[in-house]
């Protein structure tokens, strides 16, 4: 009779599900309090994109060194290190007494925050099977995008009874648990683990995940060569400017633009970011079946990702220009849902063309995604203050058009490691 497989790599799966929901927990506090505190601490929106900015510009910069980190010390040890970091940074944001300290202590939590998508790459490029890959990587951004709508109906009702202080202790704590968890249960292979038995091995092993190498010394001559490196790049940079938009600002301009009382906010807030949880898993997904289905890369990831962008970018227009605010919530929870439909397939794309360097490919498209995350956090408020609301959500419609445009030139079907 043959061995049945065992089923750790599922729970490796959801344990990296959970680190992607308390990364995104994490940023949403601070993006549910940011009213709150600027009321207390008297701040400008000048000032708290500034702030914001500190976090975004470490998380871009931290990128690869998060990555290299990884790399080196494999993602059992890795990840269990940075979670610690950035949890501590969490609970020192409550303890903040001026705009300084928040741009440091910010600006650490973004360096602890950095190496967190990169090397969970890592983690599951081992153990995850090459037809799994787009399933993966939308499920895992689906737990950060419920994480972040979860907290945007947690926090408030915390602030409404504690203060704003308060729920960056509490998801500290969380951020804690997880990381003793994973420490005790992942191992950085497959075969190191004593729960995966012959069949669930021999499975990962045939099922074209990344095999452990000899190799430590990152290619980074035959990466930065590489023109679909660089065409990923610009494409994530169009894809986070716009995502920061939506986490850092959106319960911001639901207050302050559209008039929506502390009570309503988080439901309205964290109907976008539930639309996004229902892209990110059925765009990995539908990129699965088709390259399943034909076998053709490109096809599965470039063709899947640009219906996404380009319905994202039709979206923006009446979500931002109608006058209603529950019809301009719908069609930004049908814009969010298309701009998250391609996350999935975008951190595919690493997985199939980096190899072993999963980790470090995405670290570096991370980075320069992340760069955009940074500019638009930093620039927000002179935008808002020069021309209102809508134009830095028009300006992510303009974006996504252009990286329906990029993908025509990322070529999945070439492994350039």
């Amino acid at each position: 009779m043959q061995q049945r497989p065992s089923f750790v790599r599922h729970i490796v799966l959801w344990l990296t599900v959970a680190v992607y929901m308390i990364t995104y927990m994490d940023r949403a506090v601070f993006a549910a309090a940011a009213s709150d505190m600027r009321k207390e601490l008297g701040f400008d929106l000048v000032t708290m994109s500034l702030i914001t900015g500190a976090f975004n510009w470490s998380y871009a910069l931290f990128q690869i060194p998060g990555g290299l980190f990884g790399d080196k010390l494999g993602p059992r040890r890795a990840l269990s290190i940075i979670v610690i970091w950035w949890s501590a940074f969490t609970s020192f944001t409550a303890m903040a007494w001026s705009s300084t300290a928040l741009v440091g202590i910010r600006f650490l939590f973004g360096v602890g925050e950095a190496g967190a998508f990169p090397i969970a790459t890592r983690s599951l490029s081992r153990w995850m099977l090459a037809k799994e890959r787009g399933w993966a990587q939308g499920v895992t951004h689906a737990g950060a995008r419920l994480g972040n709508a979860m907290a945007q109906r947690i926090v408030p009702s915390l602030i409404l009874v504690f203060g704003w202080r308060m729920p960056f202790f509490t998801f500290s704590v969380v951020g804690l648990t997880w990381a003793v968890v994973w420490y005790f249960y992942y191992r950085d292979a497959p075969s190191e683990h004593s729960g995966v038995n012959a069949a669930e091995l021999e499975m990962i092993q045939t099922g074209g995940a990344t095999k452990k190498t000899a190799q430590t010394k990152v290619p980074w001559g035959q990466i930065l060569a590489s023109p679909t490196i660089w065409f990923l790049c610009a494409m994530y940079f169009c894809y986070n400017y716009s995502l920061n938009v939506y986490l850092s600002w959106f319960p911001t301009y639901l207050r302050e633009s559209r008039g929506v009382t502390l009570e309503k906010m988080g439901f309205y807030a964290s109907l976008p970011l539930m639309a996004g949880v229902a892209g990110d898993l059925l765009g990995g997904w539908v990129s699965d079946r088709v390259l399943h289905r034909t076998g053709r890369p490109n096809l599965a990831r470039r063709w899947v990702a640009i219906a996404g962008f380009v319905c994202c970018a039709i979206a923006t227009v009446p979500a931002a220009l109608t006058q209603d605010v529950r019809l301009s919530v719908a069609f930004y929870a049908l814009a969010f849902f298309s701009l998250e439909w391609t996350v999935g397939i975008s951190w595919a794309v690493p997985l199939d063309i980096g190899g072993d360097f999963a980790g470090s490919v995405s670290a570096f498209m991370n980075m320069c995604g992340n760069i955009g995350g940074a500019i638009a956090a930093t620039v927000l408020g002179w935008l808002v203050g020069w021309f209102g609301w809508n134009v830095p959500f028009l300006i992510t419609g303009g974006l996504t058009a252009v990286a329906a445009l990029l993908y025509l030139k990322i070529d999945a079907s070439r492994r350039i490691v």
